[in-house]
């Protein structure tokens, strides 16, 4: 059984109501009485996120919307000292590991019989949630920051959404796009908690491409913390089943323009404030300043011992191009995790002998305006 639970105050509700967060205001999340998760019954011949089909709360196979998305490369990174290894999720069909998350979410919203949606975006929520709306055939509208990579937006128009340019930062986008979910279904990556059904499929990869066991450090950014919480959501099923013996500690990135999550860990908070953005930054894809699911946020800081960190503008152009120079190109948000990752070490968080995984999020083909920039 299935239903979602409030955050908050624990209220429930069914799965098949059209709701997106609880009556008090805060986000839902997916209460589940069973997992179910055996590597026995890991559909080995499906190269997608749907190889772990019974771990996903789809209840019709015919409902399943998918375009390939899963199974990418987990690969070493070059460094003489550490065991370093980048899991490489930007080669999903869009390019960027948000197509997980999108194809459980419009794989729900079909089954729901929903013809239309709205969604808010920094660039790469909003091209997955147009890309799977357009094969499921549901009519989509995606709010984004008129800031946003041209390359993104022009992405997003080409899957046939209608596409909404909203002036000032990722939340004056945000306060616009609920104005329309009063009156139509809102898909979106934040608050619907089937979106962090296909997120946690990373923690599920990662885990069988080493041999079942789970890393002893993985870095990810985190803006609203869909990987972040995915993660702690997937590596916690793995551990219930017992088939992981330990949750590894959740490392996190955040540009120094925005970084609500990193004040509250630097200063031992309990709760995420507000933290207006200070300047534009080149990781626009993780500028949230106050992170709708902050509680959880904390909670998987907390249980895995996990760790924040900030990078600044000279950093995140420094690992753009290191990163270029192994041959790997991602946009700016992805590239936060070089310098973290040195960070880390010289902090003493990570040890020679650790391995470390670093979820590389989007594609630098999504963001060619500005990487001209810098090139």
């Amino acid at each position: 059984m299935i239903e979602y639970i409030c955050d908050q105050c624990n209220t429930t509700y069914r799965t098949n109501t059209l709701r997106y967060k609880c009556d008090c205001g805060q986000p839902l999340q997916l209460k589940k009485t069973e997992v179910g998760f055996s590597t026995d019954r890991v559909s080995v011949a499906d190269n997608t996120l749907w190889r772990y089909r019974q771990a996903l709360p789809i209840a019709d196979d015919a409902s399943i919307i998918s375009l390939g998305e899963g199974m990418t490369p987990l690969i070493s990174f070059d460094n003489a000292t550490h065991d370093h290894r980048l899991k490489l999720d930007f080669v999903c069909p869009t390019g960027s590991y948000k197509d997980r998350g999108a194809a459980v979410l419009l794989s729900r919203v079909r089954e729901l019989g929903v013809r239309e949606v709205v969604e808010d975006s920094s660039g790469n929520a909003g091209a997955a949630i147009a890309a799977y709306s357009a094969k499921a055939g549901i009519d989509c509208t995606i709010y984004c920051p008129a800031s946003t990579s041209k390359g993104k937006l022009l992405q997003i128009s080409m899957y046939g959404a209608k596409l909404k340019l909203i002036e000032g930062n990722r939340a004056a986008t945000t306060q616009a796009v609920l104005e329309a979910a009063a009156s139509t279904y809102y898909a979106s990556h934040n608050w619907n908690p089937f979106f962090l059904e296909g997120t946690k499929t990373i923690a599920f990869e990662i885990a069988e491409q080493l041999d079942w066991q789970a890393p002893d450090h993985i870095i990810c950014p985190v803006g609203f913390g869909s990987v972040y919480i995915g993660l702690y959501i997937g590596f916690q099923e793995l551990q219930r089943q017992g088939i992981i013996t330990k949750l590894p500690r959740l490392l996190g990135v955040q540009s120094a323009a925005c970084c609500p999550v990193y004040k509250a860990y630097s200063e031992n908070r309990s709760q995420i404030e507000r933290s207006p953005q200070t300047y534009e930054t080149l990781a626009e894809g993780i500028t949230s300043e106050a992170p709708i699911r902050g509680n959880t946020i904390m909670q998987a800081l907390r249980e895995t011992n996990g760790a924040i960190t900030i990078v600044d503008e000279v950093e995140i152009e420094s690992g753009i191009k290191a990163l270029a120079s192994k041959g790997i190109y991602v946009e700016p948000t992805s590239a936060v995790i070089v310098k973290a990752f040195d960070k880390f070490v010289e902090s003493g968080i990570i040890r020679t002998r650790d391995v470390t995984v670093s979820v590389l999020t989007g594609s630098g083909l999504k963001a060619t305006d500005k990487l001209m920039k810098i090139a």
